[in-house]
């Protein structure tokens, strides 16, 4: 039997995302966020509140990083969401982490993550859904120890971690479980 549980943003699994942008004095902000994705081969969509420094700093230099968490860097990961940068401005510092300039775009990619998409903002929208970034993936920065002999990427190998919305809670990405477009090619048959 099921059961109505109401409205609730209970999509599964939820990425967890982290933002990288310079501030007005050149500084480094990240942010954590679960509300964005691919929308298209080449492109990212981010759902922020415009209020959040990160927004302020897109707007101003047009680019940002947007990388891969892994549980190895999970404390910072999820410090970045818990803290904001408008009211401590040495977030990043406090992390320990190191960045450095991005060679495509005007924006900080940080070390320690594994897997890094250079973005250049191809449109600013405000609509029903809010304040919404349109980023144009210019590159992919990934850490050798991630790739296998073709420099395919490997899952397992990223560490990576999802977010639950429905206890808040982070979960490790589990082992390959099928093969898109393969999986169900024998229901094609039927």
């Amino acid at each position: 039997m099921k059961k109505d549980l109401g409205v609730h943003p209970y999509v599964f699994p939820m990425p967890v995302l982290m933002v990288a942008t310079y501030n007005e004095d050149d500084s480094v902000d990240v942010m954590n966020m679960a509300w964005g994705g691919m929308c298209a081969e080449n492109m990212v969509a981010l759902n922020l509140d415009e209020s959040h420094k990160t927004s302020e700093n897109i707007k101003k230099r047009g680019a940002f990083t947007l990388s891969i968490a892994d549980i190895d860097n999970i404390e910072a990961a999820d410090f970045f969401g818990i803290a904001s940068c408008n009211t401590m401005p040495d977030k990043f510092e406090r992390t320990g982490l190191h960045a450095h300039k991005s060679r495509k775009v005007d924006a900080p990619v940080v070390e320690e993550f594994p897997l890094t998409l250079e973005c250049k903002v191809a449109a600013i929208e405000h609509g029903v859904g809010g304040f919404r970034v349109v980023g144009e993936i210019v590159n992919v920065i990934a850490d050798e120890k991630i790739l296998d002999a073709k420099d395919k990427i490997e899952p397992e190998k990223l560490n990576a971690f999802v977010f639950d919305q429905f206890q808040n809670g982070y979960y490790r990405i589990g082992e390959k479980v099928g093969q898109a477009w393969k999986s169900g090619a024998a229901l094609m048959k039927k």
